[in-house]
């Protein structure tokens, strides 16, 4: 398997191209799934206050005997936590559930725009931040208008936004004002939940490759610079999953996998100008 490569955040620090999403993986079926993929090669594991497995994924680094510095370790903070005072007891009690000392990454899982209280919850995970709880900060689900009231208010642009993406729904202009700001896109449910693995046109280019359709989408998102976080149970497929940086997709190649999406392509309908998640 080739090497993973490295993607540098706009505040120094690194993240593996690829990721483990953890949703949603709990108790000792958890536990064994994350030491799995840690032996099979993964370094960023992803998870969140509401998936409710922190304590999973900790049991889990400290099970695979792996050097704390050579992981990187995600967590989300809660739509009901937002405000100030209860964002930073929050990113508190994610570190005492996993038993870690600080988390790699941590992120606004939903802006909550009703609620108006993201920016005040930025504020807090920046205060985490200086205390040493958080080596960087980040938000899921936001869109360009809340990422530049954000960068307004504080004068700190997130390392990453974690949006749904995936070939039915390919977020072209999302991703371009990620990058615009400087932020590096990681994209949740990145296989569609396997909605899209058996379209013919995913199946007509991974036959040309030798691959599997999912290593088909997964080398897609590397290639439009974002950072895909599948998940998966089994030992066999979470080694697939990692096994997508020996080959490389034409320009057609990915014109044409980008050209499944379509407007209704959320897989949920989870619209973040919306969508509230406590």
């Amino acid at each position: 398997m080739s090497a993973i490569p490295e993607l540098t955040l706009n505040d120094g620090t690194t993240l593996p191209a690829v990721g483990f999403g953890t949703y949603p993986l709990r108790g000792s079926a958890g536990v064994e799934a994350v030491v799995s993929a840690l032996e099979v090669g993964y370094r960023l594991i992803d998870s969140a206050f509401n998936y409710e497995n922190e304590g999973a994924v900790g049991e889990a680094l400290r099970r695979s005997g792996l050097p704390r510095a050579d992981l990187r370790i995600a967590s989300k903070l809660p739509g009901r936590r937002q405000r100030y005072q209860e964002a930073l007891n929050t990113v508190e009690e994610s570190l005492w559930r996993a038993g870690l000392d600080y988390y790699d990454l941590y992120l606004i899982h939903w802006p909550n725009p009703k609620q108006g209280l993201y920016v005040e919850a930025w504020r807090a995970l920046l205060e985490a931040k200086s205390r040493g709880w958080i080596r960087s900060v980040g938000v899921s689900n936001f869109l360009p208008e809340h990422l530049d009231a954000l960068i307004s208010e504080t004068g700190v642009a997130p390392s990453v936004n974690q949006i749904e993406l995936h070939p039915a729904f390919p977020q072209a202009e999302q991703r371009a004002a990620d990058k615009a700001r400087g932020i590096v896109t990681e994209s949740w449910s990145p296989l569609g939940r396997g909605g899209s693995l058996g379209d013919p046109t995913l199946l007509r280019i991974a036959e040309a490759h030798g691959k599997s359709p999912g290593q088909i989408v997964l080398r897609w998102q590397a290639q439009l610079g974002a950072l895909p976080l599948p998940k998966a149970g089994s030992r066999a497929r979470q080694a697939e999953n990692l096994a997508i940086f020996d080959f490389a997709l034409s320009e057609a190649e990915m014109a044409a996998i980008t050209a499944l999406g379509r407007p209704d392509g959320r897989l949920k309908g989870q619209d973040p100008a919306v969508y509230e998640e406590f």
